[in-house]
């Protein structure tokens, strides 16, 4: 290891290419699993991410274009729906974004309900559901928890419950306002009045496209051609502003308990009748706002950008990941969990995107399941970045010549605790 303490992760992995050991034992205490090439899987919470565009304003075709590409953050589970973006007609001005505005699309479109119809991989014909997403996202055995479930176990009705918690319980949305600054103009702030592209009534398709699964309206349906060019005057100075607003879906054992009382039917337990009252429900599947975070892209150069969509697509992307990180910072229940990938050293797979800095702290948690099978979380000590070891996992850092992005992982020193093992997850304290 270099004096400066900072970690070359390829030549780790070099070295260690054949002693990667993520033992099972470990796994199985920190409630984590394991795919076959060694990568740890762990719970993410999910994420719906939307736009508002500004139909009249500029840039707003490219920057609605480009939103489709830009992928939702690696720490979260994909739960998008097929509406991604939303025209905004513009009412009186006024100094902030009137959220009840965005609660109350939320409400009139059913998103709730539609958030949890995907949980359960509703079927669009017949509306039945069935558990495979919930099993595939906690790492549960499907044959396992059947089971348990048929012997009315109090294992297999808790092991069910805590998925409830830790995976539907982490299902967030998050709607983000982005605005290109015009050199000639102040940018403006206006209250938003939402009006959708189409109608949503099939909304439950994760991370379609507007042209797969709306149709695009005239403007649209034209190729942007001018993204394609070379980076012009105008598209290099790019800068944009970005308001993003965090809401969760609210599910709780009440919740939970009249899905399943009058909702849920599977293949073997088909009843129109519940199909049609779960269809009709707009009230019981509700939306929290959380809070709102403001952010204005840095200054971007256009290294390791060939065209003007690249760049825009830079710029919005990462001032989406820093609006994401400062949400994440202020509200403890957005906060990400990460797995260690190795304790000597002790490495993450997590950077300068998600908001890191040298001041940065981060508990190290053991996850810990009784014998009902309810998980809880214990903290068992305090780790920090090594300084000059923070990896720019920025999009185009590579491409734009840092240093740091080479890293391929964050290298932390402990503050406190002792004998973490790999597996154990990590969440950022203030």
């Amino acid at each position: 290891m270099m004096n400066d303490k900072r970690f070359n992760f390829k030549q780790y992995m070099n070295r260690k290419k054949y002693a990667v050991f993520f033992f099972l034992s470990v796994l199985a205490m920190s409630g984590q699993a394991q795919t076959n090439d060694g990568v740890i899987q762990y719970r993410r919470s999910s994420l719906y991410s939307m736009l508002i565009q500004h139909p009249d304003k500029k840039f707003a075709q490219e920057i609605a274009e480009i939103f489709y590409s830009i992928p939702v953050p690696d720490k979260f589970d994909n739960h998008d729906l097929n509406i991604k973006v939303v025209n905004a007609i513009l009412a009186k001005r006024q100094k902030e974004i009137d959220t009840d505005v965005i609660e109350e699309f939320f409400k009139n479109n059913a998103v709730g309900r539609r958030l949890v119809a995907k949980w359960f991989n509703k079927n669009m014909t017949d509306g039945t559901f069935d558990m495979n997403l919930i099993f595939e996202r906690g790492f549960f055995n499907a044959s396992v928890i059947d089971a348990a479930i048929a012997q009315h176990s109090a294992r297999g009705k808790a092991m069910l419950a805590d998925a409830g918690v830790e995976l539907i319980g982490n299902t967030f949305i998050i709607v983000h306002d982005i605005r290109y600054v015009d050199k000639e103009k102040k940018a403006q702030t206006t209250a938003m009045v939402f009006k959708a592209f189409a109608g949503v009534a099939g909304a439950v398709a994760g991370g379609a496209g507007l042209s797969s699964n709306l149709g695009r309206t005239a403007d649209l349906a034209k190729s942007i051609a001018n993204l394609g060019g070379s980076v012009s005057d105008i598209i290099s100075g790019f800068k944009v502003v970005v308001t993003s607003h965090l809401f969760r879906l609210n599910w709780n054992e009440e919740v939970a308990n009249v899905f399943y009382q009058y909702y849920y039917m599977d293949k073997k337990s088909y009843d129109p009748a519940r199909k049609a009252a779960f269809e009709k429900d707009k009230q019981w599947f509700t939306i929290t706002y959380i809070g709102s975070q403001d952010v204005k892209s840095n200054k971007t150069s256009i290294r390791g950008v060939q065209t003007n969509g690249d760049m825009i697509k830079k710029v919005c992307t990462r001032a989406i990941d820093k609006a994401i990180a400062e949400l994440q910072l202020s509200h403890e229940e957005f906060r990400i969990k990460t797995p260690l990938i190795s304790v000597e050293p002790l490495l993450a797979y997590i950077g300068t995107k998600e908001g890191i800095t040298n001041s940065s702290r981060f508990e190290v948690l053991e996850r810990i399941e009784d014998e009902n099978g309810y998980t809880s979380y214990n903290r068992v000590g305090i780790i920090r970045p090594v300084r000059n070891g923070i990896w720019d996992n920025r999009y185009l850092a590579v491409e734009e010549g840092f240093d740091n992005a080479e890293l391929h992982a964050t290298q932390f020193e402990r503050v406190s605790g002792r004998d973490f093992y790999t597996g154990m997850l990590i969440r950022e304290i203030r």
